[in-house]
């Protein structure tokens, strides 16, 4: 049995901490994180009460980036999730069928590939307002295209295998072909492209709470609460600094992760 690589081992360990954050965040937070300590709002500072401090409005600090772990760990895979079925799917029926069906996902993956996925959330965002379901918009539209491409190279590359000639042979059906005989072989490429665009998504959503479009407040936001900390940054410099390095722990690992697999896989 092949041991686990280093990427693999620090990738996975860094998503799975905090994904444990995210998941008893009700046990280790010591304040919710939408509650107002107005004494302490005055004074932001770590203390006694507070740890890491209050934002400015009086948060606790603490609460918001153990929740910020929470609300990454929901957003993130319905995005990329929604992403991969949408992409996958289409990919899977282009390169099975081709013709019109190919030369029709195609013509739409260029269109929406032309428009980078912050352009879109803003479109979205002025249209409909900010929300979870319009994230997952974006990033579906932003990301599936992609997706649509590589599941539609990877049905070529094994269209006409053995296994897969042997299962039409049988009169297998061609969806139970697609899903049983081909992904499964296909699978290592999209993992780790589905880990790498996991990544991309985190640094999409801080970007988009950076810039005051992303979840709505009081939501706990990762990217709103360093918007919040900067101007704190001479006195306080934990405000912005905490929240910009779990983004990048969690990119990071995405990325360890996507480069352990493909090792892997190659």
């Amino acid at each position: 049995m092949t041991r686990p690589s280093g990427a693999i081992l620090i990738g996975g360990g860094i998503l799975l901490l905090w994904g444990i954050v995210a998941l008893f965040a009700p046990l280790l937070s010591p304040w919710s994180p939408t509650e107002i300590d107005f004494a302490a709002a005055a004074n932001p500072g770590p203390s006694a009460a507070h740890p890491l401090g209050t934002d400015p409005v009086g948060r606790d600090m603490l609460a918001r980036l153990i929740y910020g772990a929470r609300t990454t760990y929901i957003v993130v895979p319905l995005a990329i999730g929604s992403a991969f079925l949408t992409g996958g799917i289409a990919g899977m029926l282009a390169g099975w069928y081709g013709g019109w069906v190919d030369s029709l996902v195609s013509r739409i993956s260029d269109v929406l590939l032309s428009f980078p996925a912050l352009v879109l959330y803003i479109v979205l965002i002025t249209a409909f307002g900010p929300s979870v379901t319009n994230i997952v918009v974006a990033v579906t539209l932003a990301y599936a295209p992609g997706m649509a491409r590589l599941m539609r190279g990877q049905v070529l590359s094994v269209k006409r295998a053995e296994y897969v000639q042997a299962a039409q042979a049988a009169g297998e059906p061609a969806p139970y072909i697609m899903v049983v005989e081909i992904l499964p072989n296909v699978g290592g490429p999209l993992i780790v492209d589905l880990c790498l665009r996991a990544g991309y998504t985190v640094i999409l959503i801080g970007t988009l709470g950076f810039l005051g479009l992303g979840l709505p407040p009081p939501t706990p936001d990762w990217g709103g609460m360093v918007v919040e900390g900067v101007p704190f940054l001479p006195l306080h410099p934990h405000m912005a600094l905490l929240p910009a390095a779990a983004v990048t722990s969690v990119v990071v690992a995405c990325n360890l992760l996507a480069d352990g697999l493909r090792e892997r896989t190659a």
